[in-house]
């Protein structure tokens, strides 16, 4: 397994899960079975991206969030709109 994988979240550096069993701790709950569905049912040629969807997950960012939940809230607008 190498070196523990590093971020900043909020100024902050934290660790970042990097094999299955670290990703599914770091994870809510009520994620773990999602989780474990995707990671079940990826191919050899997925796996990585699969799990570097989870990794980023795990790892919440406050910033990140707000910045998603405005482009959300931005999609919903110019639905709405047109």
């Amino acid at each position: 397994m190498g070196k523990p994988l590093k971020t900043f979240v909020g100024g902050a550096e934290v660790d970042v899960p990097n094999s299955i069993p670290a990703i599914r701790a770091a994870l809510p709950e009520e994620r773990r079975e999602e989780f474990d569905r995707a990671i079940n049912d990826a191919g050899v040629g997925e796996i990585q991206a699969v799990m570097r969807h989870w990794m980023l997950e795990a790892v919440p960012d406050p910033e990140a969030e707000k910045i998603l939940d405005r482009l959300a809230q931005d999609e919903a607008e110019r639905r709405s709109v047109a």
